[in-house]
């Protein structure tokens, strides 16, 4: 059971959300604006947020800012916008993921569980590994920092999770289904979250998918961080 706030103005979706997640012993409580969200999540403990974009006061996704900055209780954001851009924006913005609408209460239930999962999952991991070094980068899995060549990456939570995942073995092809379980903590889920997170890190690390130094994409195999070769070396396929 999980305490959960519905942020949705639609009285019709708002109900169903409630009825919904009552029916599978959550704890809910609902609101139809940014600034109530706001409010509820400074004066109550939620263990996830159920957060909308089309919000009448604000634009969800400045909440969703406004919500990080006082809170890192886990937010799932609802959105109609389906284009890459827009669900990379949100997932830097610091959304932990996202649903499509429209979606079915299993989706939901999937995604909530998955989301749940990693959280409760860090309350009471281990402790972290020591620093990691791959080429010019530096992962302090302690303190959660990531620097490239001495200069500090502004990494995302799910960012820095992805890339220490990796750097922690160095020039293996790991799946996606892999990626899924031990970073997303999800036993099965569509691609598209994993290459948004993957494009969105390539930028940090100052390169592209056509161009890789860090990050490789082995095409029906997986994904691989290993150090740049010499100069004009042949990249690896």
């Amino acid at each position: 059971m999980a305490s959960v706030l519905v942020v949705e103005d639609d009285q019709f979706v708002r109900s169903a959300l409630i009825r919904h997640l009552t029916e599978a012993a959550h704890t809910v409580r609902s609101v139809g604006t940014a600034l109530e969200a706001l409010r509820e999540v400074a004066h109550f403990r939620f263990d996830v947020v159920i957060l909308d974009l089309g919000l009448p006061d604000l634009d969800g996704s400045e909440a969703l800012k406004m919500l990080r900055g006082i809170t890192d209780v886990p937010v799932i954001v609802a959105t109609a916008r389906d284009d890459e851009t827009e669900i990379v924006r949100l997932l830097n913005d610091g959304a932990d993921d996202y649903l499509t609408k429209p979606f079915s209460v299993e989706h939901l239930a999937a995604r909530m569980a998955a989301v749940l999962r990693r959280a409760r999952s860090s309350a009471g991991e281990a402790p972290p590994s020591p620093e990691i070094r791959v080429g010019g980068l530096s992962i302090d899995p302690l303190r959660r920092q990531a620097e490239l060549d001495g200069v500090r990456l502004d990494l995302t939570r799910r960012e820095f999770d992805l890339l220490a995942f990796l750097a922690g073995r160095p020039g293996v092809v790991v799946a996606r289904k892999e990626l899924l379980a031990e970073v997303w903590q999800q036993s099965y889920g569509d691609d598209q979250t994993i290459d948004v997170h993957l494009s969105w890190l390539r930028r940090k690390l100052g390169e592209t998918a056509a161009s890789p130094r860090y990050l490789h994409t082995l095409r029906g195999v997986g994904v691989k961080l290993e150090p740049p070769g010499p100069p004009g070396a042949e990249p690896p396929r």
